[in-house]
């Protein structure tokens, strides 16, 4: 299996665009996959997610600018299967030093490929076998649509979009979806594809939640995955514990919804037919909740 990269984007803040970056590179690790999660964000929420602090100089910062190998700047993240590069607030400043540099759209391309390509693995055993490439590159985009996130769109190959039920999240995802477009036409990057749209911190009970996934899956309706992420206090509390929702609390209906959602990504596209989870990390089984896990 090729390494496959994957941009979590989203120009509207507060749509749990981090949590489910965070989530799904947990997931996928869990189930044996290896990979790199890139924190693009100047906030470096995904950084702190993981527990891990932020280091001036230990994000992709001097990398894009062309001054140093991003596989540099690979930390391990305290679980199996799962690396990080960090973000740090001064990659803000990128968003005006990249756009002075040649061909400023690419730099997070060129940055990537020798690490998708597997040619700069710094890890070695004790009997010197170079460990392999990553399975999945998953990158967590600022909110905003600047050149930081635009890199990200002209260096993967699909985009998911975690969108909130709420009635403003409608008009951002016709934005969005216009500019994937946009980098496909002007030959940043002709194949991006749109992988899907996950609807997060949904609410059964309202009737909006209800009519904003109706709306959704009416005007998109092979992109939007089955799986929905409940609003829920776990899930929310997660984060300041430095934990990914499936070792905070492995057993809850968030993290289960997540691992669902995995199965999907897998399955390559949304409601396809999913990998066979290993019997070591198939997920628990839950108590079915008072919110259904799909709409």
């Amino acid at each position: 299996m090729s390494t496959r990269s994957i941009a979590v984007a989203n120009q509207k803040g507060g749509v749990g665009k981090t949590t489910t970056v965070v989530s799904l590179a947990a997931c996928l690790a869990e189930r044996g996959k290896r990979t790199l999660l890139v924190d693009l964000d100047p906030q470096a929420n995904a950084t702190s997610a993981l527990g891990l602090e932020k280091l001036e100089g230990g994000s992709v910062y001097q990398a894009l600018l062309g001054s140093a190998q991003l596989a540099d700047s690979i930390r391990p993240s305290g679980y199996d299967n799962l690396d990080i590069i960090p973000s740090e607030v001064d990659l803000a400043v990128a968003e005006v030093d990249v756009a002075r540099a040649e061909n400023y759209l690419q730099r997070l391309q060129f940055a990537l490929t020798p690490i998708a390509a597997g040619t700069t693995a710094t890890e070695a055993t004790a009997t010197g076998t170079v460990a392999p490439p990553y399975d999945f590159i998953l990158v967590d985009c600022p909110p905003s649509l600047g050149i930081l996130t635009m890199n990200a769109l002209a260096a993967v190959d699909g985009v998911i979009i975690p969108m909130q039920a709420e009635y403003f999240a409608l008009e951002g995802l016709a934005v969005i979806t216009r500019v994937l477009q946009q980098v496909r036409d002007s030959g940043a990057n002709a194949s991006l594809e749109l992988l899907g749209i996950v609807l997060t911190m949904y609410d059964a009970r309202t009737n909006l939640a209800q009519q904003v996934a109706a709306e959704v899956r009416k005007h998109f309706p092979d992109k939007v995955y089955k799986t929905v992420i409940p609003r829920t206090v776990r899930l929310a509390e997660a984060p300041s514990f430095g934990k990914p929702i499936t070792r905070y609390d492995p057993h809850s209906y968030a993290a289960n919804c997540y691992r669902s959602l995995t199965e999907e990504l897998l399955g390559v596209g949304p409601g396809a037919a999913a990998e066979p989870a290993s019997p070591t990390l198939a997920a628990p089984s839950a108590s079915p909740p008072s919110t259904p896990a799909t709409v």
